[in-house]
């Protein structure tokens, strides 16, 4: 299927206020959502969508002083696909550190309003997904922007897609959803000093559950830390040797290596 893209002339963009930083190649796509309010009424009136993305780009420019919108490309309920920063480009949202790893797509549904992604709006992420990989050198994931940073972004409706596969809609029967993390213990894993309880030897037996050599003691040491450094490496987050929100959830939803 060919994207129906929207050129940034045709959304009536601004001009980014600096030089974007080049990006070769990327691991694949993180998707987001809004995180505000997205009018309903837009999935009638694709008038509606361009304002939105227009405000987007303001509140990013004006709000939180970026050279420009800080998404890749921005899926709308109608099956089209705005260009954001575009291909080859640095995008911003997905986090400090994070953003050379992915090219940032959004969906424009919210967590009030619009918060269930109608089907165009998966077709365009898909277009998207599939048009940088065609043209921009990405690869094969695709994430949420949670995996990797500590946020409720893209939403638990678009995150329970992105986890079933992100099928493409009406394309058959959908795969089983993943395994699904226990919540999060509340406290920061770390070492020095050495920490226990139950929840560092829960998160140590799904380590070893994983295929990592690990004691389970329920002492978060020197080993313990060691363990989650590689593990941050190999998912391609912050490798502090802490197990937070995201490295926890990571430890049961991430895919086998």
């Amino acid at each position: 299927m060919a994207i129906d893209l929207v050129l940034r002339r045709d959304w009536n963009a601004r001009a980014p206020r600096g030089d974007y930083t080049q990006l070769d190649s990327t691991k694949g796509v993180k998707v987001h959502y809004t995180g505000g309010n997205v009018d309903p009424g837009i999935v009638h009136d694709h008038a509606g969508c361009v304002a939105l993305v227009r405000s987007i780009q303001a509140y990013h420019m004006d709000g939180n002083g970026w050279i420009d919108i800080g998404y890749s490309y921005v899926a709308c309920p109608h099956k089209k696909v705005f260009e954001g920063r575009g291909l080859h480009h640095l995008p911003a949202a997905n986090g400090p550190g994070l953003n050379a790893g992915h090219y940032a797509v959004l969906g424009l549904v919210g967590n009030s309003g619009l918060v269930q992604p109608p089907d165009g709006v998966l077709h365009a992420i898909l277009d998207a997904v599939q048009y940088v990989r065609d043209k921009g050198s990405a690869g094969k994931e695709i994430k949420g922007h949670r995996d990797g940073y500590s946020t409720d972004c893209p939403g638990e409706p678009l995150y329970a897609w992105v986890r079933r596969g992100a099928p493409r809609p009406g394309g058959g029967t959908e795969p089983e959803p993943g395994p699904v993390a226990p919540p999060f213990p509340g406290r920061l894993l770390t070492y020095p000093p050495v920490m226990q309880g139950d929840d560092v030897r829960t998160w140590q037996a799904q380590m070893k559950r994983r295929g990592w050599a690990l004691t389970v003691d329920g002492a978060y040491g020197a080993e313990s830390r060691d363990v989650c450094r590689r593990f941050q490496r190999e998912q391609g987050v912050t490798d502090d040797g802490i197990v937070g929100p995201v490295t926890w959830r990571l430890a049961w939803e991430a895919p086998a290596a």
